[in-house]
């Protein structure tokens, strides 16, 4: 069985100067690299490409509301033609990027609020949906937005979470919620098995805490299940 695991980097200068988001790309297979909208800059942006592209780690956009000040996880009432436009403009810039280092964007990750909300709202899912360019579309399994993305010929890629809590429903637990974000290695590595099957890609944020290692014992977690960590992307 083959699975993607993936890591949201490019956020932070001091992630990266530490090393750590460099040693997450010895890590993962997938890179959803951050489009400067609500954090970064494009120097991190081409570094993180460059780095991404010597260990042959996917890049996806990780794209978010322009919303520095919330770090992208405030909600946002932005218009869909504007949204459009600003989700197809940091495709374009990571890929630019990327281009001049040798790779290329190979698929399109929403960030906090713009995932969590285009899980369910019809209107933003499609004005994001009519930014990719016909780039796959990682994803909530069962969201609106990789519905609508179906429907229109577009590659999705259904993604579950290691270090996050679900709701009954299926969906993400808040941030504001207690329990919300999981930090021990042991039930983070336990819960990306239990997705082995219901998804193709794993995701382990760079942000939590004791990020490089849950992500080394996820990974080793899912090689002792049998699975093989290749990329979800085309």
């Amino acid at each position: 069985m083959r699975i993607d695991l993936n890591a949201d980097l490019g956020e932070s200068w001091p992630r990266w100067t530490s090393g750590e988001d460099v040693a997450l790309l010895d890590v993962v297979t997938s890179a959803n690299v951050c489009c400067g909208a609500y954090a970064g800059d494009e120097e991190l942006m081409r570094v993180t490409c460059e780095a991404a592209v010597a260990r042959g780690v996917s890049i996806g956009a990780q794209v978010g509301y322009p919303d520095r000040e919330n770090f992208g996880r405030a909600p946002s009432e932005i218009g869909s033609v504007e949204l459009t436009e600003e989700v197809a403009r940091q495709i374009r810039l990571l890929d630019e990027i990327a281009h001049s280092v040798g790779g290329r964007v190979a698929y399109v990750k929403p960030h906090g609020a713009l995932y969590n909300r285009i899980v369910d709202d019809e209107v933003q899912a499609r004005a994001v949906v009519e930014a990719l360019r016909d780039l796959p579309l990682m994803g909530l399994p069962r969201s609106v937005s990789l519905a609508i993305a179906e429907a229109a010929g577009i590659p999705v890629i259904h993604e579950g979470f290691a270090d996050r809590a679900y709701t009954p429903e299926g969906r993400l637990v808040a941030r504001t919620e207690p329990g919300a974000v999981l930090d021990d290695p042991a039930a983070v590595a336990a819960q990306a098995v239990h997705l082995l099957g219901s998804v193709a890609s794993v995701c382990v944020h760079s942000d939590s805490p004791g990020a490089l290692e849950l992500a080394r014992a996820v990974r080793a977690a899912l090689e002792t299940a049998g699975a093989e960590l290749q990329s979800a992307a085309p």
